[in-house]
């Protein structure tokens, strides 16, 4: 498809609205449509399945039940949101995607081939060409996250946000290791910097994998008439 597909992942407090925010304005100063979603979420009925998950009503069913429930959301949400935009030629940008479900519920031990399984009826074929792993310790994570749970009204740590420390630092390591595994695909960022360091390291990251297409406007072709 004539789009780009660019998802985000990370810990828990990482940054990554912030940054996909900061990303989106750089895209669209270079004339390009962009679309902002999310997981679990980014359609309707990808939404109500959300509500679900992040209240800790599904945790009865049990991780692999979980790992269903998140399918059956990536599913209508690449079907009704990802899909369409990317055939428009948009750029998608996506805060969680397939990683984040090897990540979570393989912690949570449901077996590999299983969640193997789930992803690929779910994507459709949909993978993302770049993944930006924002890296940040466990333990600031979680101090962000409180932080913000005491300046809205968010209501506190949603289900995956409220667990011991202990699992989030082994989240960490898991994102890491798929990181190293299929570095053909993920740009690694260190989120304990500033937010602005930060953003310029993702557009270095995005500007290196789509060198090709991030020229603004016009551009090519004034450049082209002036050598004429």
């Amino acid at each position: 498809m004539p789009g780009h597909f660019i998802t985000f992942e990370g810990g828990e407090g990482a940054g990554k609205t912030t940054q996909i925010a900061r990303l989106k304005v750089f895209l669209e100063s270079l004339g390009n449509s962009v679309l902002v979603t999310r997981e679990p979420g980014g359609s309707p009925g990808a939404e109500k399945i959300r509500a679900l998950l992040l209240s800790g009503e599904a945790r009865d069913l049990g991780p692999r039940g979980e790992a269903m429930l998140f399918a059956a959301a990536r599913a209508d949400h690449v079907d009704h949101t990802i899909k369409p935009a990317l055939a428009r030629g948009d750029w998608v940008l996506c805060d969680r995607y397939t990683d984040s479900t090897r990540v979570y519920q393989g912690e949570a031990g449901v077996d590999t081939d299983y969640l193997k399984l789930l992803e690929t009826a779910a994507v459709a074929g949909v993978r993302p060409d770049l993944t930006i792993l924002i890296d940040v310790p466990a333990k600031v994570g979680l101090q962000r996250v409180a932080r913000r749970s005491q300046s809205d009204d968010s209501g506190g740590p949603d289900r995956f946000e409220d667990e011991a420390l202990t699992v989030h630092e082994r989240r960490r390591k898991l994102f890491i290791d798929l990181a190293r595994e299929e570095a053909y695909r993920f740009a690694v960022v260190d989120g304990t910097k500033d937010p602005e360091y930060v953003a310029t390291a993702i557009r270095k990251a995005v500007s290196e994998r789509f060198s090709d297409d991030l020229t603004p406007a016009g551009t090519a072709t004034a450049a082209h008439e002036g050598a004429v």
